[in-house]
């Protein structure tokens, strides 16, 4: 299996220094005598980033795409076209020309790995027709970190029945894959690429080539299309892609989602934040409303019987302002009069106990954010009710769940409850959900997704918990709610691993799933919550390997937290410290014999530590800029 080898991350990326260096590199090259391929096209953003070339089979008429890094295989020519009901541009197609262009932007987020972003990518547009006229434009980008590309359609040719898009990878490409549900929860598992047994995976698909890790993603669906999954038969390296829909509904011009390949080392990969990059500016003008925060969650702490009681929230309340988290979530139930609420009586309302505790943790310092069905959230008469009430009330996020679609119908509903939510000031976590997308970057009120077998499941493996920083939260926050210390036997972690999860794994609502018994019981776990931000400046990672460890750096002001997860025996970690020059203080916190143990040591920038990493276990630490008389990082 063509496994590149684990980190330590020794070092930064050097093409991610070299953006913006150089131009792209574009030919057009005749054709051989003997050669079939008569047209060729490469793009790149600079030297020893990826390179995607495309060619154009004059014999057939078809297109491939390839990716290359350091000219080594990362993705091998792999098909592009789609169909519609009026036109196969899939073949038979002519060149027509070539535009290009490169965009250079800058945007800052709310949420994510960093929060100031700078873009640079090159694009190129090349114009196909068929002989009948049928227009075909494939638009290619190329960065630092990746390679994308989508069709756009200038002249409408009716509904979309297929792309004959696909990834081809090497056979004994190393593959961690997810198996396809709509909610986008599956467990992940390791392959290469032709052994994965047939079936539908999901498209946050990890593979590892000669030419470095390579995540496949989307970017910038809407509801103008479908979304996608990735089709395999075993015994081939062939993804195919393979649309929700059997048809798409279009009437006019149409521009696809990007088909979106992450590219580099998996230090590179992991700080990527290309899907953002690649979708449209952000639609919400004034975002000073959108707080990211850690959040008391209160569903593994008690369900339903406390999502239904004033009094258990308002305890719930008072622990989050004890411990400076600057909000609580009340999950499913608290709306709910016998099975529902009948919301056509014009006084529905008014029996809630909602406003109340909304009053209450204003008081404290706390915000609400409530969970609601999106079947409550369907039509427009429905969301007239529950928008505007929930923001007189003075709820600050919703948290939507059950979308469990990846229709063109969903996303539509995706598009009005987006615009919504922004227009009355409501953060969004979504759950039973589509990935991300770019979805933060086009909407930062959307704080967090879940599609991710998360803390409630009872299926998860180690394994699985260290692939998840490779995987899916790269392309977007991700809502696993860690810190449910109360789970033992439930989870396949220790304590200090879950403590870790809480940093390495990234959202903008970092929702903890634990008890204030489990807390309290755990001092050291629960001190090193109450320091934790949910927004950060950078994220680096120190060390890593899917399946088998994952270490990440993340850095809110002069501080950097650090969450180490890992699967297998009980063994010695080392990590290097790769945050930065000068000298730190480094307090960790790990497994011992009888619980949790802080360490604390001062280490110069670049050098190794050593923790202590009980079976499936793991670590979290703080690391401060230190100085004489300087005993803690914490504040």
């Amino acid at each position: 299996m063509a496994v590149p080898p684990a980190v330590p991350i020794r070092r930064t990326v050097v093409a991610a220094l070299c953006a913006g260096l150089a131009a792209a590199f574009l030919t057009t090259a005749p054709a051989r005598a003997g050669q079939r391929q008569a047209h060729a096209w490469t793009v790149t953003e600079a030297a020893h980033a990826p390179r995607a070339s495309i060619a154009l089979d004059d014999s057939t008429g078809t297109l491939s795409l390839s990716v290359t890094r350091d000219g080594r295989t990362v993705i091998e020519p792999s098909p592009v076209g789609i169909v519609t009901e009026q036109a196969d541009l899939s073949q038979g197609l002519r060149f027509l020309n070539r535009r290009d262009r490169t965009v250079d932007e800058r945007y800052r987020a709310k949420s994510g790995k960093r929060l100031d972003r700078r873009v640079h990518m090159n694009e190129t547009r090349l114009s196909f027709a068929t002989a009948a006229g049928a227009r075909l434009d494939l638009v290619v980008r190329a960065s630092a970190d990746g390679i994308a590309y989508r069709y756009v359609l200038p002249t409408g040719y009716g509904d979309v029945l297929g792309e004959t898009s696909a990834f081809n990878l090497p056979s004994d490409a190393g593959a961690w894959l997810s198996t396809y549900r709509v909610d986008n929860e599956g467990q992940f598992n390791q392959y290469t690429a032709a052994t994965a047994p047939t079936a539908a995976y999901s498209d946050q698909a990890l593979f590892a080539t000669d030419g470095g890790y390579t995540l496949l993603a989307e970017s910038d669906l809407s509801g103008t299309y479908s979304g996608a999954r990735l089709a395999h038969t075993q015994g081939t390296g062939t993804y195919r892609v393979q649309l929700a829909d059997d048809r798409v509904h279009t009437d006019g011009p149409l521009t696809t989602p990007w088909r979106a390949m992450i590219t580099g080392d998996l230090a590179t990969v992991t700080r990527s934040t290309f899907t953002d990059d690649l979708a449209p500016a952000s639609k919400v003008a004034d975002t000073s409303w959108i707080r990211p925060g850690t959040v008391l969650w209160t569903w593994l702490a008690g369900g339903r019987t406390a999502g239904q009681s004033l009094d258990a929230q308002k305890a719930y309340v008072d622990y989050a302002a004890q411990h400076h988290w600057p909000y609580e979530a009340v999950d499913s139930g608290w709306y709910f009069k016998k099975d529902e609420w009948d919301v056509t009586d014009p006084d529905w309302a008014t029996d809630s106990w909602m406003p109340e505790l909304v009053d209450y943790a204003r008081a404290k310092g706390v915000g609400i954010i409530v969970w609601i069905h999106q079947r409550d959230l369907d039509t427009p008469e429905e969301r007239a009710q529950w928008l505007p009430t929930l923001e007189r009330w003075g709820v600050k996020g919703v948290k939507i769940d059950f979308m469990n679609s990846e229709a063109q119908s969903m996303f539509q509903w995706y598009d009005t409850i987006l615009a919504e939510t922004a227009a009355h000031h409501l953060m969004v976590d979504f759950h039973g959900a589509t990935l991300p997308k770019g979805i933060q970057r086009t909407w930062p009120q959307v704080m967090s997704m879940e599609a991710v077998g998360g803390e409630e499941k009872r299926t998860n493996t180690a394994a699985h918990l260290t692939t998840l920083p490779f995987t899916r939260n790269v392309i977007g926050s991700m809502d696993f709610t860690p810190g449910g210390f109360q789970r033992v036997g439930l989870r396949p972690n220790s304590d200090a691993a879950e403590v870790g999860l809480t940093v390495a794994y990234e959202s903008g609502l970092q929702m903890f799933a634990g008890t204030p018994e489990s807390y309290d019981a755990r001092p050291l776990a629960r001190d090193f919550l109450d320091q934790e931000p949910a927004a950060w400046d950078d994220t680096r990672l120190l060390a890593g390997s899917p399946a088998q460890e994952a270490v990440l750096a993340r850095r809110s002001g002069d501080r950097w937290f650090l969450g180490g997860v890992y699967a297998g025996a009980a063994h010695t970690a080392t990590v290097p410290l790769t945050i930065g020059r000068g000298r730190w203080l480094v307090e960790t916190i790990r497994d011992g014999a009888d619980g949790l143990v802080q360490d604390r040591q001062v280490l110069r920038g670049g050098e190794e530590f050593s923790v202590d990493v009980v079976a499936n276990g793991g670590f979290a630490g703080i690391a401060c800029p230190w100085h004489p008389g300087l005993t803690t990082c914490y504040r």
